[in-house]
């Protein structure tokens, strides 16, 4: 059974699947059916579809059938979808390679993986030990959710970053351990990596400003222990000659 509704959502946000090649003027017509074509040979189209079969026989009680339909996906895509995972409408999954998603995550509607991503717990957790996604939730490549945690709505959550607490609605989450480094009032559906704040970055630059404002204040407070000592000499040099003067 194919999945349209995951094959057309795959064919309108994957740029490749969007593209026209050099010099092309297919028409319109043409170029819908070649969208969907080359949706048909996505790896994160096939994982899904079989997923969605996967997780129907694990909820009716069939999940050695259920278990092996995933490994058989996982072997085709490199995609590994627990059959138990709940995973709403419109997910899409770019590139995929790579990505693990555990036996208890739940996913909203909307959302987008990139390849690399881990939704996984921490091995201390027992019953629901996997993330939640709200809806409308991107992910960058590489990045780790780990915990039975919650992810709100609207969040992005840049590449290579490890998230172990829950991150609140219309927010951006950088780093290691991730970090909300803006939190945003529309429903923008892009994650442009390059725009991210660096959180790192940016403490190691306020402390690089302190240190320097600490070397002037120790040279400022050095010069004027040299000042004073000079006075100090100065006033004892001239103690002395007045007491000489004086034994006279």
């Amino acid at each position: 059974m194919v999945d349209w509704v995951v094959w057309n959502n795959l064919v309108e946000c994957d740029p490749i699947a969007r593209s026209a090649g050099p010099g092309e003027s297919a028409s319109k017509l043409y170029s819908r059916l070649r969208y969907r074509v080359s949706g048909l040979v996505h790896p994160g189209f096939h994982a899904i579809v079989i997923h969605r079969a996967s997780h129907r026989l694990y909820a009716a009680g069939f999940t050695t059938i259920a278990r092996f339909l995933s490994q058989c996906a996982r072997w085709l895509t490199g995609i590994e979808i627990h059959p138990g995972a709940r995973i709403g409408r419109r997910f899409f999954i770019d590139h995929g390679m790579g990505v693990v998603i555990g036996e208890t995550t739940i996913i909203g509607d909307d959302c987008l993986l990139y390849q690399g991503v881990t939704l996984g717990g921490t091995g201390k957790e027992s019953g629901k030990r996997h993330p939640t996604l709200g809806n409308r939730v991107i992910v960058g490549s590489g990045a780790k959710i780990l915990g039975n945690i919650l992810i709100a709505d609207d969040v992005r959550v840049g590449a290579g970053s490890v998230v172990l607490k829950a991150v609140p609605p219309h927010s951006t989450v950088v780093g290691v351990p991730g970090r909300v480094v803006r939190n945003r009032t529309d429903n923008d559906q892009t994650l442009e990596h390059a725009q991210l704040p660096d959180p790192q970055g940016q403490a190691i630059d306020q402390l690089s400003q302190r240190i320097q404002q600490l070397e002037v204040l120790v040279h400022q407070l050095a010069a004027g222990e040299k000042a004073a000592l000079r006075t100090n000499w100065a006033e004892a040099g001239a103690g002395a000659s007045r007491a000489q003067a004086s034994g006279r």
